[in-house]
């Protein structure tokens, strides 16, 4: 819905919360998408939400409260209660329930939970135990199974009675006696079947799994690779334990997303336009301080060449340019190797491979821009050795340059650390070291020859 539109449907709410309308405020509500749903909640001016939120079904507050991010969450819960939260909360889709439950405090979340019902308090307990950026942690309960023994009919009549309470019925698993993952069939699968065949010989006997302890990264990967709606969770004896659904993994895909870009602007944890000055500030000082230490190192090379620019002045004016590039190209490297990580696995043969294309991509863009600047510096300064020396170091320079973007998170990589952790700055501040030395240390070597 555009931003217009909400506005007119704002006013429309406001009004009807005035005169307590509660009838017109479910049947609008009926009409719109959860996330429009939020969107009103959060432009509401404080002083009408409470009676906003009174103005509300169970079955709206619990659309609502899952779409909010946590504080806002809390906010609604505190409001309404114990007795109506743990009524709202059953009507909740467990996975989100169990997410929400861990922001509280341990006091608060046990009487939330032993006011809900008690198999959906039990299922949401079973729930958080599982890490929560792992394949279990995100999963949900609610699906549809069947036996193997089953008419098309018979699934069909089952769909219909769990339809209310389902997260989706695209899939319905196949379990044994011992509940364990045996086969699954498509609602196209049952459309597709004649009304008295039997399941056993309708169903996809290799079904693809993902196990409760695999991370939600991994997940999404499968789900992106075989272009699933919802994929099957299980423990290690291959009992069926939830599913996981393709609007799950989106979240995850974002909020990973949005992780590894704030890692790579060094600024460490998550700061948006709401975060406070102080916080924001703390959040970044860290690298920057670290990166300002680093930063100390390059003005040391420089100084330990400080004979070699008193004698050819021309080296500053393309100093920038030979550090700026080795930092540019780090960068590149960094960004596609970061992001070829998170969509594959790494093993030896793949390690070995990007290794040998990234030095082949830095020997072509070294040639390119190294022959390019020694003919601009030559027309420039009519000096051949000059124009030799900025050409070979800017050749040097982009070939170390590609090769740190690529193996420093490459390295991180395998020994368990976020590789999004080597940040841009720090890629570009390890390059100017790098590219200043080289630069310097060739100038210093043919100064004779200038």
């Amino acid at each position: 819905m555009k931003h217009s539109q909400i506005e007119n449907v704002l006013l429309t709410v406001i009004k009807y919360i005035k005169d307590y309308k509660k009838e017109e405020v479910q049947n609008l509500f009926d009409e719109l998408q959860p996330y429009d749903i939020a969107e009103l909640y959060k432009a509401l001016p404080d002083k009408h939400r409470i009676k906003f939120i009174l103005c509300l079904s169970s079955k709206h507050l619990a659309i609502l409260i899952q779409e909010l991010e946590s504080e806002l969450q809390l906010e609604i819960l505190q409001a309404l209660g114990i007795e109506r939260s743990s009524k709202v909360m059953d009507l909740m889709e467990n996975d989100d329930l169990a997410d929400l439950l861990n922001e509280l405090s341990e006091e608060k979340m046990e009487e939330f939970l032993s006011s809900m019902q008690k198999e959906e308090s039990k299922t949401v307990q079973d729930l958080m135990q599982y890490p929560p950026e792992t394949a279990g942690g995100i999963m949900t309960n609610r699906y549809v199974w069947i036996r193997s023994y089953y008419t098309v009919r018979e699934a069909i009549d089952k769909i219909k009675s769990f339809a209310q309470i389902a997260e989706n019925i695209y899939y319905l698993y196949v379990l044994d006696e011992d509940k364990k993952l045996v086969g699954v069939v498509s609602y196209r699968d049952l459309l597709l079947a004649d009304i008295e065949d039997s399941i056993k010989d309708i169903m996809y006997n290799r079904v693809i799994s993902v196990p409760v302890t695999m991370d939600q990264e991994h997940v999404a990967t499968i789900i992106e690779r075989y272009d699933f709606i919802a994929v099957p969770v299980v423990d290690e004896e291959q009992r069926l334990s939830g599913i996981i659904t393709v609007d799950d993994v989106i979240d995850v895909m974002i909020t990973e997303a949005n992780e590894d870009i704030h890692k790579l602007s060094a600024s460490g944890k998550s700061i948006d336009f709401n975060t406070s000055t102080i916080t924001a500030s703390m959040r970044r000082l860290p690298w920057l301080v670290l990166l300002l230490f680093l930063g100390l190192l390059s003005g040391s090379v420089i100084s330990n060449f400080e004979g070699t620019l008193e004698k050819v002045v021309a080296l500053t004016f393309f100093m920038p340019m030979i550090a700026g590039m080795t930092g540019n190209t780090g960068t590149q490297s960094l960004a596609i190797a970061v992001r070829g990580l998170t969509t594959q696995h790494l093993d030896k043969t793949s390690f070995f491979k990007l290794l040998f294309r990234e030095i082949g991509v830095g020997l072509i863009i070294g040639t390119v821009c190294g022959m390019l600047i020694s003919l601009i510096s030559f027309f420039w300064q009519g000096n051949l050795m000059l124009s030799f020396v900025i050409g070979s170091s800017l050749f040097l320079t982009l070939i170390i340059g590609t090769l740190a973007g690529t193996i420093i998170p490459l390295i991180l990589y395998q020994f368990k650390v976020d590789p999004a952790i080597a940040s841009g700055p720090l890629i570009t501040t390890l390059n100017d070291i790098f590219s200043l030395t080289v630069y310097f240390g060739l100038a210093t070597l043919f100064m004779s020859y200038f």
